[in-house]
């Protein structure tokens, strides 16, 4: 039994699959359980959990030490690099020593990765994610500039700005690129999960106690410098531009699966009209179209946190089935069902709050560059499709070398297929997407 990944799905799934008398080896990049959620500091470098993560740190510490209470239990390899999945065997990479797991059975929890739409100086020193600027506080305890912009479309938006704040952080704007009433029209949908709606209802109150009044409805973003963030600039609804100065700006547009290795594990996919980008298409109890293979977490479907734990659980749970070993008395399944399908409801409501900020797709320059990597710019895209008649994003990626970079399409497939469908005429669906590559992130070459 394999599972990669040690946030809150790969902490679970391997708990549940422990307990039931398997050993099963946890492969995660990171030196220390917790994921991107509830990533930890450095060893040596503990802060208050209270501080790191507020309403959390329970759930936190608890994932925190799972793994540890079951001892020998479980095989534990943090720091490795998955970067291959081929034939039943995983390739590795741990401390610059080369690897190979095969598995019988293999529970991909991967996690997800933040959707970037480009504008103007999105390349330029001192632009981060949202993501990005969460590590950098979680753990190493800084903010990612003295002045902060935070940009973007979801949920980790006030949540990232609201812990800034009480960190300490300057924060010069929260701008919100989708429209305040469609929060409003989804709230009785987000009442599925009351106690989250009053977290992020904590979150604006924080934000706003520190004199910051989220705008929303964005309609066009600008950074101001030449070699670095020296400001912002942004227009409303009414197409009034405003300026504010900051050294660094966090943006996101959302979260999306990270699916390399479920790609190379050979799952299939489906396109999801709602969020427009894919997913793995998943069978009963979180088993993939590959035999052997199951997924849990954000890589599976973006959930959050608790739905994580409540799909690795699931997911366990199918592999015991299928193994014909007993599952723990301890799992319902029904139980976790019925959980999961009041966070469905939730989480078609957040959807609907925040949906995908397709003006700003449209309003995309020929200058911007959209594959930083190769330094592919949206109009050699748009041009390339003009002389090739590429039919699809692989195609294009042939043609332009957009996606051949360090991200391997991460940061740039999603944008170029858009601008694929934008100018062919065609669905994004038919416009396909970047298939996943190996080695999924660089390793070193031995000559």
């Amino acid at each position: 039994m394999v599972v990669v990944g040690a946030g809150p799905a790969g902490v679970r799934a391997a708990e549940v699959l422990a307990r039931a008398g398997l050993r099963p080896i946890v492969v995660d990049e990171g030196k220390r359980p917790g994921g991107q959620i509830y990533r930890q500091p450095p060893a040596g470098a503990e802060r208050d959990a209270q501080k790191l993560y507020g309403t959390e740190a329970g759930k936190a510490k608890a994932i925190h030490t799972a793994l540890g209470q079951l001892g020998d239990k479980v095989d534990h390899r943090p720091g490795t690099l998955v970067w291959n999945c081929f034939n039943g065997k995983l390739n590795t990479l741990t401390n610059g020593a080369q690897g190979i797991i095969a598995y019988d059975r293999l529970i991909l929890a991967t996690g997800a990765f933040d959707r970037v739409i480009p504008f103007p100086g999105w390349t330029l020193p001192g632009v981060f994610t949202l993501g990005a600027a969460q590590i950098a506080l979680k753990t190493q305890g800084v903010s990612v500039g003295k002045r902060v912009a935070f940009v973007g479309a979801g949920p980790l938006l006030p949540l990232v700005a609201s812990q800034y704040l009480e960190a300490g952080g300057e924060v010069a704007a929260v701008l919100d690129v989708t429209p305040y009433w469609a929060k409003v029209k989804a709230l009785p949908g987000m009442m599925a999960l009351p106690d989250y709606v009053k977290r992020g209802m904590a979150y604006l109150r924080t934000i706003r106690r520190h004199g910051i009044k989220p705008h929303y409805s964005v309609q066009a973003l600008e950074v101001v410098g030449d070699t670095c963030v020296e400001g912002l600039r942004w227009r409303d609804d009414a197409g009034q531009w405003h300026k504010i100065d900051c050294d660094a700006v966090a943006a996101s547009f959302g979260l999306k699966p990270e699916m390399q290795l479920i790609d190379l594990a050979g799952c299939e996919t489906r396109f999801d009209e709602t969020t427009r980008q894919w997913l793995p298409s998943l069978k009963e109890g979180g088993r993939s179209s590959s035999a052997n293979v199951y997924l849990a977490g954000d890589c599976a479907a973006i959930g959050g946190a608790d739905v994580a734990e409540l799909t690795g659980r699931r997911a366990a749970c199918s592999v015991l089935q299928d193994l014909g070993v007993p599952v723990p008395a301890s799992e319902s399944l029904a139980e976790i069902q019925a959980e999961l399908d009041r966070h469905a409801r939730f989480r078609s409501a957040i959807e609907a709050a925040y949906p995908f900020p397709l003006h700003l797709v449209r309003e995309l320059d020929d200058a911007l560059m959209v594959c930083r990597c190769e330094g592919v710019s949206v109009g050699e895209l748009r041009a390339n499709f003009v002389k090739t008649g590429a039919p699809e994003v692989n195609r294009l990626k042939a043609f332009t070398r957009v996606g051949m970079g360090r991200c391997q399409g991460r940061v740039c497939g999603a944008m170029a297929a858009e601008i694929l469908a934008e100018k062919s005429g065609r669905s994004l669906a038919d416009v396909g997407r970047l298939r996943g590559q190996h080695p999924v992130k660089p390793i070193p070459m031995v000559v």
